[in-house]
């Protein structure tokens, strides 16, 4: 688009120039837009709308291949007629990419149309090699699309995952009640407070932390699997429940000492279950 619109005005001051007889390679591009644009529409129809963006894109390819194969900035030096044949087909292709394109990039096909001084156009006119008239003064090239910078992205980014939280929050509902059990069973758990002495990543996992905590016994070490949710340094100092009554077990190749209690969030993020008021290490919950 950049160039078809940029040699236009170095060479024809902007207006668009009349063709001559056309020649192999400028029917051959014309009519490869015109199978792109019957594919594109096609797939529209079938709601296929991934196949009909490939298509609009295929125009696109088209019209950089045929300047690439006619390249009217050498044509300019010789044979001002062959390079005006060949900007007003280059300039009808970027007319068809125009109309293409409305459906997948409305502001970009809007600017578009603006630079080529073209009309609303209706889609039945789309594959025509007449769009823009003869004489048509084009206006001056423009960027049809802006660079986005890296902190724009991540704020969009940002803002959708604080969207998708507030929406699970919204309709989020509890899991059902579990199964019945008895205050026997509840009293076999030893749930207790400890205070976090030291929290470390556990080497090559990505959701294991490493406590030592001061359990009011001795110490004792827990593996959890909140990696994902908490930096080690802001657990040092909390105080945590635990179920300190778990046999050992082996987790990365490390002996986990029992259980810290976690709820799980509306959004699917762990909470750390701490009692209210600071609590004497090793008390126990019940």
């Amino acid at each position: 688009v950049n160039r078809a619109v940029v040699l236009t005005h170095k060479y024809f001051n902007g207006a668009v120039p009349a063709r001559a007889e056309l020649r192999e390679v400028d029917i051959r591009a014309l009519e490869d837009i015109r199978k792109a644009v019957a594919e594109e529409t096609a797939c529209l129809e079938d709601f296929h709308f991934r196949d009909a963006l490939k298509a609009a894109m295929e125009i696109a390819r088209t019209g950089n291949r045929y300047l690439q194969e006619t390249e009217p900035w050498k044509t300019a030096k010789t044979d001002m007629e062959r390079t005006a044949t060949v900007l007003n087909v280059a300039v009808q292709m970027c007319a068809n990419l125009a109309v293409a394109f409305e459906p997948f990039l409305p502001f970009m096909s809007e600017k578009l149309r603006a630079m080529l001084s073209m009309g609303t156009l209706s889609w039945d006119m789309l594959g025509r090699d007449t769009l823009v008239a003869d004489g048509t003064v084009l206006s001056q090239p423009e960027l049809l699309f802006e660079k986005i910078e890296d902190d724009a992205i991540q704020a969009q980014l940002d803002r959708l995952e604080r969207i998708k939280k507030e929406n699970q929050l919204k309709n989020w509902k509890p899991e059902p009640v579990a199964a019945e059990t008895t205050f026997d069973d509840f009293m076999k758990m030893d749930i207790r407070v400890g205070t976090v002495l030291e929290c470390e990543k556990v080497k090559k996992s990505n959701k294991l932390l490493r406590f030592r905590i001061d359990d009011g016994m001795g110490g004792r070490t827990i593996l959890s699997g909140i990696a994902q949710y908490y930096e080690p340094e802001e657990l040092v100092g909390k105080q945590v429940c635990f179920i300190a009554n778990f046999p050992p077990r082996k987790m990365m190749g490390q002996e986990s000492q029992g259980m810290i209690l976690s709820a799980v969030n509306a959004d699917g993020s762990l909470k750390v279950i701490s009692p209210s008021a600071p609590c004497t290490p090793g008390a126990k919950v019940g």
